[in-house]
């Protein structure tokens, strides 16, 4: 168990975090009473909040936040929230947060038409931004957010994931809108490039661990702890780090057995073969040391800063992802 809690790191911005619940509520108030209705229980579920807390511990790590700021931090989440709406329908599945997923409840249709709904509430607050620069990097995101999810899917349909592009992939699909949080909570207060470009790499570096610590826990957690189901990867035939690694070191033979069973359904025996493979095979070892290094390499990123509690959030925020269990 972490002994570093999320409340504690947000505490320098508690007050900042309060504005930006304001302004994610009213992002996601609409005249059509069912959008009001989804959007009441996407809040009521909540999540970790991480990405609208790092726009705006970055922000006050390079100065005073401002209306931006707080729209930044709203519009990162609004995309985020819209990527795990259509997930749950691509995944098929019924749990998220260990609640009852928007697709269980309002079924496929009304949850891709809620997901559509949100990326274009998204691409209103952008322009309520009014900063060229900005929009650029938030609407090269949004594009990153689903290529990285097509492209996982394509190479794990045609056997071709291995670590080069596991890590292209997630970069896409995960790390990029870590990165594009820090980068705009900072250029939302400072034009001092050399502390923008600093941000950027912490939140690309954290962002790398944190997928691959999902991808570890969804080979080593339960479904109670995480809140959502486990193995989810492997029933899916997603290939994540842990896998590609054991898969290394198995025979071609064995190797080629275990991604046939992938792209065939595994059974829930097959499964629990391939998780005790990972494990067995250094795919659990591998995964948590690259973990730990993309870990020291973004707190190694924010050297550029004097000492503040902003500072030492970011280090407690990437501290609290190496550790999390959930």
């Amino acid at each position: 168990m972490s002994d570093i809690c999320l409340t504690k790191v947000f505490t320098p911005v508690t007050h900042d975090l309060e504005l930006f619940r304001q302004e994610f509520e009213r992002a996601l108030t609409s005249d059509v009473d069912l959008i009001n209705q989804i959007g009441a229980y996407i809040q009521s579920v909540g999540g970790k909040r991480i990405r609208p807390a790092l726009v705006l511990l970055s922000a006050r790590s390079c100065g005073e936040p401002n209306d931006n700021s707080i729209i930044a931090a709203s519009l990162v989440e609004i995309l985020h929230t819209a990527t795990l709406v259509h997930d749950d329908i691509v995944d098929d599945s019924e749990i998220r947060r260990g609640q009852p997923s928007v697709k269980a409840i309002w079924k496929n249709k009304i949850a891709v038409l809620a997901g559509d709904f949100l990326f274009s509430r998204a691409l209103s607050s952008m322009l309520r931004l009014r900063d060229f620069r900005t929009l650029g990097l938030l609407a090269g995101t949004s594009e990153s957010l689903s290529s990285g999810e097509l492209l996982q899917l394509e190479k794990s349909l045609n056997n071709g994931m291995d670590e080069e592009i596991y890590y292209k992939m997630i970069w896409a699909k995960t790390a990029s809108l870590f990165a594009t949080a820090c980068q705009v909570g900072a250029l939302t207060v400072t034009a001092n490039e050399d502390q923008v470009q600093a941000l950027h790499e912490y939140g690309r570096c954290l962002g790398l661990a944190f997928q691959i610590k999902d991808d570890l826990l969804d080979c080593t957690g339960t479904a109670a702890r995480i809140g959502k189901p486990v193995a989810r990867d492997i029933k899916a035939n997603l290939i994540t780090l842990p896998l590609i690694h054991a898969l290394k070191n198995l025979p071609s033979k064995t190797s080629h057995r275990i991604r046939r069973q992938l792209r065939n359904s595994p059974s829930r025996r097959q499964i629990s073969a391939i998780m005790e493979l990972i494990s067995g095979n250094g795919g659990i070892t591998y995964a948590e040391n690259k973990c730990a290094e993309l870990t020291r390499q973004a707190i190694e990123a924010l050297d550029i800063f004097p000492d503040s509690p902003y500072k030492s959030a970011l280090i407690d925020m990437a501290n609290y992802n190496h550790t999390r269990t959930k």
